[in-house]
């Protein structure tokens, strides 16, 4: 589809050639520790390697989001979960498109050096899909927000220096979403409470918590964006959320059935490789189909998100699909492994954990659903 030029396939080879010097090796210590250590960070921003969209003036090399792509495809192929594609392409966003100068000049550079790690609090005990249904408080007091309430579900949220809290402004609003806001908290703020660590079913390496704010007072030079427009540009950034994610579960996609291939052609069963049995030969045929289905809509959707084109609809078809088609694969890649799936020592069985998130966050598939369902004129 001419995504890539030559200059993209230079930075791919040299990415993928970090991850796997720099990355890979350590992926069983991070696993275990639960959180990606802050010098990788710095190392993956001294490489341009986190925000690589963002202009010089702030530390980033100006580049496409062609290169946001190559990272992202290339860290899930490799099976590395480090949040970059959240810090870089999902966070990150809101500060260039929404901040005022001070803000970009404050936050941005740190973003891109990997001196300021990012995440974005929406999720609530109890308002998780409904985001008008927070009940995150944000009260002015002068010069300062106070804020008061809990998110749960917090990827980086041990890790993060600076955090993009989804609240309300003004809780009486009808509709209740006129009321959201975006304010971003820094580390350290008086009132600003990093809660326990989440232990998750998979992605161990990237750290997910609980966060309090208990009477938290935080500048109101920190509102990003107009007061009550929080829900707006929430909606105008899911788009590149939701292709984040897609990517994501495609490149996870293509590992597993890359290996599973190699397994069926190297184990054996009855004096056979176990790919030469047809009901294993079928089921591996029918996933690589699945499976360059995925990857020709995904590109077409690239190119069009590249070309700066409304794909809404399709990146929510896109989002859903291509994260359940990941789980089916996961599935039959494991199934295929036999016993040795089950055991730690092959990648599949990480994968197999770390794919299942992918149908739930940034939109669960039921709520992709109901987004196509309503722009196809049905809701």
């Amino acid at each position: 589809m001419g995504i890539y030029t030559e200059e993209h396939e230079i930075f791919r080879r040299t990415f993928k050639k970090f991850v796997e010097q720099e990355l890979v090796p350590h992926v069983e210590e991070w696993e275990e520790k639960g959180e990606i250590p802050r010098e990788i960070w710095k190392k993956l921003g001294e490489q341009g390697y986190l925000c690589p969209w963002l202009g010089e003036e702030y530390g980033g090399a100006g580049a496409d989001f062609a290169c946001s792509v190559i990272i992202n495809e290339e860290l899930a192929r490799a099976g590395v979960s480090v949040a970059v594609g959240l810090h870089s392409d999902i966070i990150a966003p809101y500060i260039a498109s929404y901040g005022t100068a001070e803000q970009k000049k404050r936050w941005l550079p740190g973003c891109a050096s990997g001196d300021i790690i990012l995440a974005i609090a929406m999720t609530e005990p109890n308002a998780g899909s409904d985001l008008q249904a927070i009940k995150t408080t944000a009260r002015r007091e002068g010069d300062h927000y106070v804020l008061n309430g809990q998110k749960t579900f917090i990827s980086n949220g041990i890790s993060a220096d600076l955090v993009i809290v989804v609240c309300k402004t003004d809780p009486g609003a009808r509709p209740a979403y006129r009321g959201i806001s975006l304010i971003a908290v820094e580390d350290g703020t008086p009132g600003f409470i990093k809660s326990r660590k989440l232990k998750k079913l998979g992605l161990h390496s990237m750290d997910t918590a609980e966060l309090f704010f208990d009477q938290c007072r935080v500048p109101a030079a920190n509102l990003l964006g107009v007061e009550g427009q929080g829900f707006s540009y929430l909606m105008e950034k899911l788009q590149q959320e939701r292709l984040i994610s897609a990517i994501g579960s495609q490149g996870m996609a293509e590992r597993m059935l890359a290996d599973a291939i190699e397994y069926a052609r190297t184990r054996e069963a009855f004096q056979n490789p176990i790919g030469k049995f047809q009901h294993n030969a079928f089921k591996i045929a029918e996933m690589a189909t699945e499976v360059e289905i995925g990857r020709a809509f995904l590109d077409s959707l690239i190119a069009d998100h590249l070309a700066g084109k409304e794909i809404v609809t399709k990146v929510s078809m896109a989002k859903w699909w291509i994260g359940e088609m990941a789980n089916r694969v996961a599935y039959q890649c494991l199934q295929l492994h036999g016993g040795y799936g089950y055991m730690e020592e092959y990648p599949i069985a990480r994968f197999y954990r770390d794919v299942r998130a992918h149908t739930i966050y940034a939109g669960t598939s039921e709520i992709m659903k109901l987004i196509i369902a309503k722009r196809l004129g049905l809701g």
